[in-house]
């Protein structure tokens, strides 16, 4: 799989865009690939090894993996502590900082996750990169298409029924991710029937639905 991903992009391009992707794409890369991103996708669509970008400057920059999809663009970052830590001067880390606020102005995403994590905690870093993914693909639609997973659709509306410190509504379902009523009965019912959500009633209707001890497991 990873080295038929390589031979893809490689084949794409020329000049410095081609021997960065086959000088930079190490160790840190394709265990994040391994352990993190088709773990929790399934899929490389969209995924993009060593992508140029540019800085202020017009200077040229590579980042480990971009996600440029019609729901955003995300930049990704496999940091190892000797290289991004341990060996950066003042200068350098002046640079990084800037960076990543130029690129955010320009309407990107940007994730980082240390080598330790991808090597040892991966399970960290696969429910990071869902939370910040997770939203944009909800809200654009991508959740009728197999581009986004059941399980990550109900994970972003048990954490929006977190951070309302409330009682959840379909309502806020619909106005948070952006679907019909159906849609979100539709979500909340599978909640229930998995033990982490309770229906209030009132009258004859479900009103609300309460988080069940332990809902946040399954975040």
């Amino acid at each position: 799989m990873h080295q038929t991903f390589i031979d893809y992009h490689a084949a794409l391009r020329r000049g410095e865009r081609k021997g960065r992707l086959i000088r930079g794409h190490l160790f840190a890369e394709k265990l994040f690939l391994q352990n993190v991103w088709y773990p929790l996708f399934g899929h490389l669509d969209h995924l993009h090894p060593e992508y140029e970008i540019f800085d202020w400057n017009r200077k040229s920059q590579f980042i480990d993996f971009a996600y440029i999809t019609p729901f955003g663009r995300f930049g990704i970052e496999c940091d190892g502590f000797q290289s991004h830590v341990k060996d950066m001067d003042r200068e350098k880390f002046s640079y990084s900082l800037n960076r990543e606020t130029f690129l955010t102005a320009m309407g990107w995403k940007m994730m980082h996750f240390s080598f330790d994590d991808i090597q040892n905690r991966p399970e960290i870093c696969r429910m990071l990169l869902q939370m910040v993914i997770g939203p944009s693909m909800i809200r654009k639609g991508a959740a009728n298409s197999a581009a986004i997973s059941a399980a990550i659709i109900e994970k972003e509306v048990l954490r929006l029924a977190w951070r309302l410190n409330r009682s959840i509504r379909p309502k806020d379902v619909i106005d948070q991710l952006d679907v019909d009523f159906r849609t979100a009965r539709k979500w909340l019912r599978s909640l229930v029937e998995k033990g982490c959500l309770s229906p209030i009633v009132k009258g004859k209707d479900i009103r609300y639905y309460e988080l069940n001890e332990g809902a946040l497991e399954h975040i």
